[in-house]
């Protein structure tokens, strides 16, 4: 057995919010103790953190002929960690048009992730909120 460093992370997993230490053999590259969890989850969280952190993504995308010129959107799935800074750099290119249904993807398999960008809300087309209005 090699040198063990310790690293650690706030859980959140579930709204326990345990705070985890992830034992990790230098040599070996391989997690020698997971401590400090209260959930099954909270193990598999520690062990997917330090291994391949993943994350969801939201952010907003221009639309076109809406009341809003934002859209919000979201990933379907977390995302590699180290890819979210490109996801978010591609989706600030990408423009849609009104209307727009909240599940509706924007993007389909965004950076070859396997995650489509989907729309998180609908947006009426800006003629059909007048018509509606007035």
């Amino acid at each position: 057995m090699g040198q063990i460093v310790t690293v650690r992370y706030l859980c959140i997993g579930c709204p326990l919010g345990c705070r985890l230490e992830v034992d990790e053999d230098l040599e070996e590259h391989a997690i020698v103790e997971v401590r400090g969890f209260s959930c099954r989850r909270g193990k598999e969280y520690a062990i997917q953190e330090h291994t391949a952190p993943q994350r969801m993504v939201t952010t907003t995308v221009t639309i076109d002929n809406a009341r809003w010129p934002r859209l919000p959107v979201r990933t379907s799935k977390p995302v590699p960690k180290e890819k979210v800074l490109d996801i978010c750099r591609t989706l600030r290119t990408v423009r849609v048009c009104a209307p727009v249904a909240s599940g509706d993807i924007i993007v389909r398999n965004i950076l070859n992730t396997g995650a489509d960008v989907i729309a998180t809300r609908d947006m009426a087309q800006r003629d059909s909120l007048q018509n509606m209005e007035g």
